[in-house]
């Protein structure tokens, strides 16, 4: 039996004259998710993207596990392609392709869906048909249309006729690439890495910019932001992952500053770099993971401050989540149990005894000019490390 994958697309459907634009950049995601696994044939038609191995070694699980991340699937289903698109042919693959599912469940159903108008028999009398056949091979099952343990679908489209059972829940979304480009702040937290996922399922192709202050934080903090990024690019693709000297600024912070102030210039320090690099990856959008009221830099009064810094629109897809809410998504991609290895960034560097939660913009403003960090905003944005990100499958 020929498996194939069919993938059923989501938001991409109320596109309207941009739909086809939108379909290209999903194929084309599909295609990078799939590369190391073989030679794949991808197809589009009525709202449906086939997925058809071109050889039969193809890690069919691995398969599927790679295109539920992938942002603009809302479901996929594995399926077999019945050897004609005849009512015998239907007859022939489900009971036997489905006997797992079927031997395992008490209660069926078949739906069928008739997308060819040209096959003799209408949806309810290929239910019919099949229905009977099943029942004749399984009599332990009995049919139930409201709930039943597992659902028997038929496919009858232009392109062939097909068999498989529920489908999974996809990714959902919109393709990652067709939002654009942003530059998220990531950093070994929890939070970073949850709201790089959040904006690239709305269509955001991600530049990572990590801020590294040796001798302070350690050579295993970035190696853990690398792995965190690997786990994210499994949904949001390859990306470039640019890592900013912020020692000499953190020093000068240290001796400069007024110590209340400290985790607010940092930030404001942080958005205005990340915004220059913004420029020359062609981003049009900052990501930060903030929270609204989280800790001290992250009040309403803290936050007008940060983004005083940037002129550059800044999303904050957390802001109204609770901690649980935000782990809870950590660990849905994964990312929660790398998060907390205890290496700590820059972040933690010179943290405040009595932050302030209210800070005047006017004198934060006086405060970051008198202590004249640009010579050394300068230098620290000559010496940038790039590293290319990959998914970790």
């Amino acid at each position: 039996m020929k498996e194939i994958l069919l993938l059923k697309d989501g938001e991409i459907v109320l596109k309207g004259l941009n739909r086809r634009q939108f379909e290209d950049v999903l194929k084309k995601n599909i295609r990078t998710a799939l590369y190391s696994l073989g030679r794949f044939e991808i197809t589009s038609a009525q709202s449906t993207i086939c997925v058809r191995p071109l050889s039969e070694d193809v890690d069919l699980d691995e398969a599927c596990e790679r295109v539920g991340r992938v942002f603009g699937i809302v479901s996929y289903s594995r399926a077999v392609l019945c050897e004609e698109k005849t009512m015998d042919a239907v007859i022939a693959a489900a009971p036997v392709y489905l006997e797992k599912q079927l031997r395992a469940a008490k209660t069926f159903k078949v739906e069928a869906k008739r997308s060819d108008k040209k096959f003799p028999l209408k949806s309810p009398e290929i239910c019919r048909e099949l229905g009977g056949v099943i029942l004749h091979e399984y009599p332990h099952l009995r049919v139930d249309v409201h709930q039943p343990d597992v659902t028997v679908y038929v496919e009858i489209r232009d392109f062939g006729a097909y068999v498989h059972a529920d489908a999974i829940r996809g990714a959902g979304g919109i393709p990652v690439g067709t939002g654009g480009k942003a530059a998220v702040l990531i950093s070994g937290g929890i939070d970073s890495p949850v709201a790089a996922y959040m904006m690239a399922k709305r269509g955001l192709r991600l530049t990572a910019v990590h801020f590294a202050s040796p001798p302070y934080t350690s050579r295993r903090a970035e190696e853990k932001v690398v792995r965190l990024l690997q786990k994210v690019s499994r949904y949001a693709g390859p990306m470039t992952m640019i890592t900013v000297p912020f020692t000499a600024l953190q020093e000068k912070l240290r001796d400069d500053c007024p110590e209340e102030l400290f985790t607010i210039i940092m930030r404001r320090l942080m958005m205005q770099m990340t915004e220059r690099i913004a420029h020359d990856y062609d981003c049009a959008a900052l990501i930060t993971g903030e929270s609204l009221g989280q800790v001290a830099s992250q009040t309403i009064g803290a936050l007008n401050c940060t983004d005083d810094a940037a002129d550059m629109v800044v999303f904050r897809p957390l802001i109204g989540m609770d901690k649980q809410e935000i782990i809870d998504i950590a660990y849905k991609i994964d990312t929660y149990e790398t998060s907390i290895e205890p290496y700590e960034d820059c972040c933690t560097v010179f943290t405040p005894k009595h932050p302030r939660t209210k800070p005047i913009l006017k004198f934060v403003r006086e405060a970051q000019e008198r202590a004249g960090f640009e010579p050394l905003i300068e230098e620290a944005l000559q010496n940038l490390k790039i590293t290319q990100i990959t998914p970790e499958y």
